[in-house]
């Protein structure tokens, strides 16, 4: 039977699309069928009070941050797929446990802070679901450009080591080892962590990194409180993901007193078995184990000084 000019166009598309990314390809197709799992926790975010800091982790590199009463969200990714946004659906990975939160039960949110373009950072489906005129966003350089202004009270880039107020926040561009092309051929967007001040409080927020020695820059001053760190993805992916070990040193050159590793266990992005990045990372802690906070999905942690 003859199919007709763009049906084999498709067919042919489709296979060039297999042989350029076949193991993406695979990956894609066996989890159609997988099931997102119920997270094991859910932070009650109703009882949080006003004053102090409390931190959650929601999944992936998805925080719920709130220093005294004003609360931030970063790298917001709630889909049950990070990827390409087609008409039908997402293209990309499968997420193997829900968000421990959804978007409807999210608290208001002030802010929205974006590390960098990658899709399972900055995630279109999620921000246009969050959109309000009552939030800002502060991104990295040039990716403001993926966003609608006029959805938004506000949206702004930061480069590393440059500083901003937002409200009550003191934010700080932090120079990280990474990459920042949303596709193959945008090179020139930025990546970033954040360095987040307010009265007493103080919270890192690494995004993705790989081990550098750039963390050292950050120490001085009133201690971190809480360094939000990645952990997953390093194999094979090392030059720009770090080990859960070099994870644990960057943050204590950055002084910081509390960890909250992120980044695993929400998506298979690569080698690495699922449980590996935690173990070795509490493996790393050892006796300073009481250092980790919120180490899983939907877990919480809060503090008033």
């Amino acid at each position: 039977m003859f199919l007709g000019a763009a049906p084999v166009a498709l067919v042919g598309a489709g296979y060039a699309a297999y042989r350029q990314a076949p193991q993406f390809w695979r990956q894609f197709v066996e989890e159609i069928d997988m099931e997102i799992v119920a997270p094991k926790r859910r932070p009650v975010v109703q009882g949080w009070k006003d004053e102090g800091l409390n931190v959650a982790w929601l999944g992936h590199a998805t925080t719920l941050i709130e220093i005294d009463g004003y609360t931030i969200l970063t790298d917001p990714v709630f889909s049950k797929r990070c990827g390409i946004d087609l008409w039908l659906g997402t293209l990309g990975p499968k997420r193997m446990v829900e968000a421990a939160l959804g978007v409807s039960e999210l608290p208001k949110i002030d802010l929205i802070l974006l590390s960098h373009a990658h899709f399972d950072h900055f995630d279109l489906p999620s921000l246009r679901a969050l959109a309000s005129r009552e939030t800002e966003i502060v991104c990295a350089r040039e990716t403001a450009d993926l966003l609608t202004p006029g959805r938004w009270k506000q949206v702004r880039e930061l480069g590393w080591r440059e500083r901003m107020q937002v409200g009550p926040v003191e934010l700080r561009g932090v120079e990280v080892k990474h990459w920042g092309a949303r596709v193959r051929r945008d090179t020139h967007r930025g990546y970033t962590g954040y360095q987040i001040e307010s009265g007493r409080y103080k919270v890192l927020f690494s995004g993705d990194t790989a081990h550098t020695n750039l963390f050292r820059e950050l120490k001085g001053g009133r201690p971190i409180d809480v360094a939000v760190m990645p952990i997953g993805a390093y194999n094979p992916w090392i030059r720009n993901h770090c080990t859960p070990e070099q994870a644990v040193e960057m943050a204590e050159w950055a002084g910081a007193e509390r960890l909250m590793p992120v980044h695993h266990q929400t998506f298979v992005l690569s080698q690495e078995p699922v449980n590996e990045p935690i173990e070795r990372f509490m493996t790393k802690a050892g006796g300073e184990r009481g250092r980790v906070v919120a180490h899983e999905i939907g877990a919480e942690w809060s503090v008033i000084t």
